[in-house]
């Protein structure tokens, strides 16, 4: 299973990198639990990972609006985020996830992977997002590369608060028989990645545990990172790689 951290710029990208990640995400929390960031950034943020490594970026908890789904994953696609994860934060039925979905694909035209993504806790969104348990289905119809499950609320009630690893094994194992990739998130902690891991998902996604002191709006630590990803791994952690104070600013 690989480590996905996400990042708010790109000097936090330089730390997930000395930390070993899989994936680097960059998102704006202050805008939700998949607030998009700037262009800008996520070209900032591009610019400092090695070629090898793919940068993962939200575009929003969008309305169900096609159109605006589409501008936004282009956007993404073009200052370059490989994958796109959009919230399906306002369709509530199939058939408008679908809609947004596969307008945000055809946008792209294979310049990045569509990521579809709902909550674990959609039954406490005003909106009623789409449930957990109609994404892959969602997905596979608008022909999209992969799903996420999240949380959309961070109160310290993380994703195994919502759905049960044995639920979230039946999810990622549909999802695989759709051939779509599966990643889960929402508030996760080292003590978790084990039970995720067993989920059989392919990404595990985290931002609090990968922060000084387990907080979220604390500067991500390099040495905890390392650790999460051997677990994500069944690995030894290794040392990070240096990074300097400039990077650490």
């Amino acid at each position: 299973m690989k480590l996905l951290v996400s990042v708010v710029d790109d000097a936090e990208a330089r730390l997930a990198i000395a930390g070993g990640v899989d994936v680097v995400d960059v998102k704006n929390p202050t805008e939700g639990s998949l607030g998009a960031p700037a262009p800008a950034v996520i070209a900032a943020v591009r610019r400092v990972l090695p070629a090898e490594l793919p940068l993962s970026a939200a575009i929003g908890d969008l309305p169900a609006l096609p159109g605006t789904a589409a501008l936004a994953a282009l956007g993404a696609a073009r200052s370059g985020a490989a994958y796109v994860k959009i919230g399906l934060w306002g369709s509530t039925t199939t058939e408008e996830a679908v809609a947004v979905l596969r307008a945000a694909r055809d946008a792209v035209d294979g310049d990045a992977a569509v990521v579809a993504a709902t909550y674990a806790d959609a039954v406490r969104v005003p909106s009623r997002p789409l449930p957990p348990r109609l994404l892959v289905e969602a997905a596979h119809l608008a022909g999209v590369a992969g799903c996420l499950i999240d949380t959309s609320v961070k109160d310290g009630r993380g994703l195994l608060s919502w759905l049960a690893a044995d639920e979230l094994a039946e999810i990622v194992a549909e999802a695989h028989e759709a051939g779509l990739e599966m990643g889960l998130a929402g508030q996760l902690r080292a003590e978790d990645l084990p039970a995720i891991r067993a989920t059989g998902a392919d990404i595990a996604g985290v931002r609090s545990a990968a922060c000084l002191d387990g907080r979220r709006t604390a500067p991500l630590d390099p040495e905890r990172i390392a650790v999460l990803r051997a677990v994500c791994a069944e690995q030894e952690p290794r040392a990070p790689s240096a990074v300097s104070p400039v990077d650490r600013a």
